[in-house]
C-alpha cells in the first residue's frame, strides 16, 4: 500500500513492474483520497450481457449448421419441397436420413425451418429461402456461413501467432479460395457487367473495342474470365500468388473456351511491366498482400496514361469507432484477424487486414501514383466499396 505522503511502501507498485501495478497504485491513491468509488455490480446490465452471450452461442452454432446446409445442398432441396417429413427431405437430398433429422433440429430451434409436430413435416419459409439456397444468386448469405468453419480450422494457428507473432500462409486454409469464389460468385459476378462496369464512364464501350486488362490476385479467376467471354476484342491476364487458385481458374477458362486469357502463379510485390495495361482491377485483395504499397505503386506503373484502376476493397472506416454501427463489421474484423491480416504477415507483410478502411485506402493509393480517386458503392453490396483511380 502507499503512504499517506504518496511514498511507495514495500515495494508493491514499483516501476519496474510496468503500466498495470502504476495504474494499481494510482487507484489505491484515489481510493485512499476519497475520490475512488467503490465498484458495483449493475445486475441488470450482467444478464443482458449474458443473454448477448448466450445468443452469441446459438447464433455460432447455427452458423456452423447453415454451413453444411448449404455444402449439402439441404437448402436448395427443402426450398422446392412442400411440408415434408425427415426421411422425404433426406432421399430428395441423398443424405444419410438420421444426420438430416438432427440438422432438422438446429433449424427448427433456431427459427429457420418450420415444423408441424402432426406428421413430422419441416418446411423452409419461402421468405428465408430467398436468403439460403443457390437460386438466389445475390442474397444467398449461406455462402457466407462457411468462412466460420473454415477459419475454426486455423485456430490452434492463429491462437499460437497471438503468443509468438508472425502469420499462417494461404496453404493452411483448407476450402479458402473455394468459399472466396463463391463470395465473389455473391458480389462480383452476378453485377460486374450491368452494376460494375459503370461505374467507370465508358469502361464498356472500351472493352467492346479492344484493351489489354490485368486482374490482381485474380483467385479462381471467375471475373476474369467472364469479362474474356463477355468482350472478345479484349485481351486479359491475372495475376495471382496461389498456384491452386491459378490452376483452378485456367480450368474455367478452358471450359469457357476463352482465347483472350491468360494466367499466372505471380508474386504480386514485384510488378514486370510498365504502362502496358488500360485497364487493372482488383477485387477484394489488396489488403491481403503482403506489401500492399509496393503492389500499388506498381499498379500505378503498369497502367497506361489515362489508364483506370479498378479495385473492390471492404468497406469501412480505418477507425474502430466509426465502424460499431456497421451491419457485419464483428464478421469483417474476424476475417481480417483470421484470414487476411495473418496471411500477410506469414509473408513477413505489412498485416494491413480486411478492415484497413476507406481513410487508409484512399492515402495508399495517392502515395502509389493515383491523383484522382473516387469511392462508389452499390445497393446490393454492403460488404464492398469500390475506388475508381487513375493517374494524372
Amino acid at each position: 500500500m502507499a503512504t499517506c505522503n504518496g511514498e511507495l511502501s514495500g515495494g508493491d507498485y514499483s516501476a519496474e513492474e510496468g503500466p498495470r501495478s502504476r495504474l494499481r497504485f494510482a487507484e489505491a491513491s484515489l481510493e485512499q483520497e476519497g475520490d475512488m468509488p467503490e465498484p458495483r455490480m449493475d445486475t441488470a446490465r450482467a444478464d443482458a450481457f449474458m443473454d448477448q452471450l448466450v445468443t452469441m452461442l446459438n447464433s455460432g452454432a447455427l452458423a456452423l449448421m447453415t454451413s453444411i446446409g448449404h455444402r449439402t445442398g439441404l437448402f436448395d432441396s427443402m426450398g422446392e419441397m412442400p411440408p415434408s417429413t425427415s426421411e422425404q427431405i433426406a432421399a430428395a437430398s441423398g443424405l444419410n436420413e438420421r444426420y438430416v433429422r438432427e440438422w432438422l433440429g438446429a433449424m427448427v430451434v433456431g427459427g429457420i425451418v418450420e415444423h408441424s409436430p402432426e406428421g413430422k413435416l419441416y418446411w423452409l419459409p419461402l421468405e428465408h429461402a430467398s436468403c439460403l439456397t443457390r437460386q438466389s444468386e445475390i442474397e444467398n448469405l449461406a455462402v457466407y456461413a462457411q468462412y466460420i468453419s473454415v477459419l475454426g480450422g486455423v485456430e490452434d494457428r492463429i491462437i499460437d501467432c497471438f503468443r509468438n507473432g508472425g502469420g499462417v500462409p494461404y496453404s493452411e486454409y483448407n476450402r479458402f479460395h473455394e468459399v472466396m469464389a463463391e463470395d465473389s460468385g455473391q458480389t462480383v459476378i452476378p453485377a460486374l457487367i450491368d452494376s460494375i462496369l459503370p461505374l467507370v464512364p465508358g469502361l464498356r464501350e472500351a472493352l467492346e473495342q479492344g484493351i489489354e486488362v490485368l486482374d490482381v490476385g485474380c483467385g479462381r479467376g471467375r471475373a476474369i474470365n467472364l469479362l474474356a467471354k463477355t468482350f472478345p476484342n479484349s485481351r486479359f491476364i491475372g495475376y495471382d500468388l496461389s498456384e491452386e487458385a491459378i490452376a483452378a481458374a485456367m480450368a474455367e477458362a478452358e471450359t469457357t473456351g476463352a482465347r483472350n486469357v491468360a494466367f499466372e502463379a505471380k508474386d504480386l510485390t514485384h510488378f514486370p511491366v510498365e504502362e502496358e495495361f488500360h485497364l487493372i482491377t482488383a477485387f477484394d485483395a489488396i489488403h491481403d498482400q503482403a506489401r500492399p504499397d509496393t503492389v500499388l505503386s506498381g499498379i500505378a506503373a503498369a497502367l497506361r496514361h489515362g489508364g483506370t484502376f479498378l479495385m473492390q476493397d471492404i468497406a469501412g472506416s480505418s477507425h474502430v469507432h466509426n465502424n460499431v454501427e456497421h451491419p457485419i463489421g464483428a464478421f469483417l474484423y474476424t476475417i481480417s484477424c483470421m484470414h487476411c491480416m495473418s496471411v500477410s504477415l506469414a509473408q513477413e507483410g505489412a498485416g494491413l487486414g480486411a478492415m484497413w478502411g476507406e481513410e487508409k485506402a484512399q492515402e495508399m493509393l495517392q502515395q502509389a501514383g493515383f491523383s484522382n480517386v473516387e469511392v462508389k458503392s452499390l445497393p446490393h453490396d454492403i460488404q464492398n466499396s469500390y475506388y475508381v483511380a487513375s493517374k494524372s
